[in-house]
């Protein structure tokens, strides 16, 4: 996915983030990373948010640690970031561009805890940020490279949970396209050309006669290989 899509779902939506109303049945694999990364981020010092987006996320868990280093690679969601930072009153995170195609633009070991939030899986490859018994922790919808690069990269410890039980119910059909509109890569279902494929989906995503999502992600932990 090019970062004009990422630059312009910025720009459209605010951030990265979706725009649909939907409420949530069951736990969310979401709501578990994030507790446990609450837990974990008071052991660490020094922590990584992996394609922090638009950095809301990031300065919430500021809270819980003494440094966070946020960086993304759309300018964009960068300058949001950058914008609400300046905005709080939060004094120990830092936000960088940078992207994992190219060697990051940080120390070797600069880092005891690397969270990835749907972020790039390729992090995974750059096992040199962490310090000797570093974590690396995140959470996606595609699980294989993980699991591939975390054994090809030789890492320690590996935990991989997958959570499907939880229900993304949307109130109606204009909701859920919108909610389609924000998937990476997706076109434009709220527009009438696109009213065919939309009925299409409406069909694949009935459950118990309500239009809703059954979450599918996984909550992954390693520990740097030493």
């Amino acid at each position: 996915m090019g970062m004009e899509w990422y630059d312009m779902i910025a720009r459209r939506n605010g951030g990265y983030k979706g725009r649909s109303v939907f409420t949530w049945e069951g736990n969310s694999a979401e709501d578990i990373f994030e507790a446990r990364l609450m837990q974990l981020l008071p052991q660490h010092k020094s922590v990584l948010d992996a394609g922090c987006g638009h950095g809301e996320f990031t300065l919430k868990m500021s809270a819980y640690t003494d440094h966070i280093t946020g960086f993304d690679n759309s300018m964009e969601l960068l300058r949001i970031a950058q914008a609400g930072l300046e905005a709080s009153d939060v004094g120990n995170v830092e936000f960088v561009y940078a992207t994992t195609k190219t060697d990051l633009p940080f120390e070797d070991e600069q880092f005891d805890l690397i969270y990835d939030r749907r972020g790039p899986t390729s992090i995974i490859e750059h096992g040199r940020l962490l310090g000797k018994s570093g974590v690396i922790f995140g959470i996606h919808t595609d699980v294989s490279k993980v699991r591939e690069r975390l054994h090809t990269n030789q890492y320690e410890d590996i935990e991989i949970e997958e959570f499907n039980e939880a229900l993304m119910v949307f109130p109606d059909e204009k909701e859920f396209a919108i909610f389609l509109s924000d998937i990476p890569g997706n076109p434009d279902y709220t527009r009438p050309e696109y009213h065919e494929q939309l009925q299409v989906k409406l069909k694949e995503n009935r459950i118990d006669g309500r239009i809703a999502v059954r979450e599918l992600k996984y909550n992954w932990k390693a520990v740097r290989p030493t």
